[in-house]
């Protein structure tokens, strides 16, 4: 049986021991420094063991632990490339790994959600898991209707796990930081507190899909399978398959690229309009590029809703700061919140802080690479520079911080494709006071 650690003292006892275990490895890099060993041999070799075990770790546990994993994979990019080779791979197998639940407790489950007369209910049905969630496990069948169908449920104790884990990941911020000095952790885990407890709930689940699924209905370019039955731990929704995105990050055609980062562009900005609504969790275990050429999109835990849809704001403040109008942008930003009444900045500071973050909306076509997200995370991460200190003292409303953190992270995952494309054009169409008030 591979039921997710439960156990308060064992899977905090884990997540604590991982800063103490980096901490030894610190002191044993000083050890080997003096024995004759490089710097760089042994940030290295210290590097390559905290990644091994950050991430073991994380996956083993599942849960929120395994959630805070993958939020960081969107991140990979603006990593050092000098510490990021072992990273790269441990996060890599986290996307899509975790160790399997017996077949005994699958079928157990599986009673327990559809009732012992469950089999009748498929013509063929697989107790092998065919991929891993963070929180379930994702088996393939056939329906009595005679469609391929995805089975996902829910490990057993995700619940319990999740509240452990989210009590403790504040201690794995401190593990990252020297990595990813920009990332503030604090906002990132209270935010991702919120959404990690909504993906227990897979009912809240299957009915996020059901919205995606016929706000898309028919689309030509983006793939969502409609929910086919659902329990309170378990969703069963049409099969999608393809290449999953981080093959195609790892060795897909630059045809490939660019096309899973178009899609995956133009479904971020266009679900608050069409689906009101927006996807919340980009990492690219989520994305698989299908046959036909079409996205698909395969997880709705997720979701944070937008009854009014798209922002006005955020594109006009987008569209006034690449035009250099420092006064507007100033202005609107205070208007919003994001400036306290007390904070009188100097708008070329301002400015400055601002325009790398839009420098894909100034180019037709803009190429993503990992280079650049480096730059821009170092830029991001210099607390000794005037730009740096004014956005410290900046707020970030509650509102924002969900939109700046899925954004983040899909530009990062479109770093890791090294993806041309269109970003302006499609900013343009989905981004009310982007194109103009």
């Amino acid at each position: 049986m591979t039921d997710i650690p439960q156990g308060a003292i064992n899977r905090s006892a884990k997540l604590a021991g991982l800063p103490i275990s980096a901490a030894g490895r610190v002191g044993l890099g000083l050890g080997q420094r003096l024995m004759g060993r490089t710097k760089d041999e042994v940030s290295a070799e210290m590097s390559r063991r905290t990644a091994e075990q950050v991430f073991e770790v994380l996956g083993t546990l599942k849960g929120g632990a395994m959630k805070f994993g993958q939020a960081l994979s969107v991140f990979e990019a603006a990593m050092p490339d000098d510490a990021v080779a072992p990273y790269r791979e441990a996060l890599t197998k986290l996307q899509n790994a975790a160790p399997p639940m017996d077949p005994a407790v699958v079928r157990r489950l599986m009673s327990e959600q559809l009732g012992t007369a469950w089999p009748t209910y498929f013509r063929e049905f697989d107790d092998r898991a065919a991929a891993a969630a963070s929180i379930g496990q994702v088996h393939k069948a056939i329906w009595r209707d005679g469609r391929e169908v995805a089975v996902k449920l829910q490990y057993p104790g995700a619940a319990q796990a999740l509240t452990a884990d989210l009590n403790q990941l504040s201690r794995l911020g401190r593990l990252m930081q020297p990595l990813m000095p920009g990332l503030q952790y604090k906002p990132l885990l209270a935010e991702l507190r919120e959404r990690v407890l909504d993906e227990i709930d897979y009912a809240a689940e299957a009915a996020n899909q059901r919205v995606f699924a016929a706000a898309y209905a028919d689309d030509p370019e983006i793939a969502i399978g409609k929910v086919v039955a659902s329990a309170p731990q378990l969703i069963i929704t049409e099969w999608v398959d393809g290449v999953g995105m981080a093959k195609i990050i790892a060795g897909g055609t630059r045809e490939q690229r660019d096309t899973c980062g178009r899609i995956m562009a133009e479904f971020h900005f266009s679900a608050p309009e069409r689906a009101r609504a927006l996807h919340t969790d980009p990492h690219p275990g989520n994305f698989l590029l299908r046959s036909d050429g079409r996205l698909g999109i395969v997880d709705f835990g997720s979701v944070s809703k937008m009854p009014d849809g798209p922002l006005p704001i955020v594109g006009r403040l987008a569209r006034l700061s690449i035009a250099g109008d420092a006064d507007a942008v100033v202005a609107g930003l205070r208007a919003e919140g994001f400036i306290p009444p007390t904070l009188d900045p100097d708008p070329d500071v301002l400015m400055n802080y601002l325009i790398p973050y839009l420098e894909p909306l100034r180019h037709e076509v803009f190429h993503f690479t990992r280079e650049w997200m480096q730059q821009l995370w170092a830029t991001m991460s210099d607390f000794s520079s005037p730009e740096l200190k004014l956005a410290r003292r900046l707020n970030l409303p509650p509102n924002y911080l969900m939109i700046q953190r899925v954004t983040l992270g899909s530009i990062g995952v479109l770093s890791q494709l090294d993806a041309k494309a269109p970003f302006r054009s499609i900013v343009e169409r989905w981004q009310p006071g982007f194109a103009g008030d």
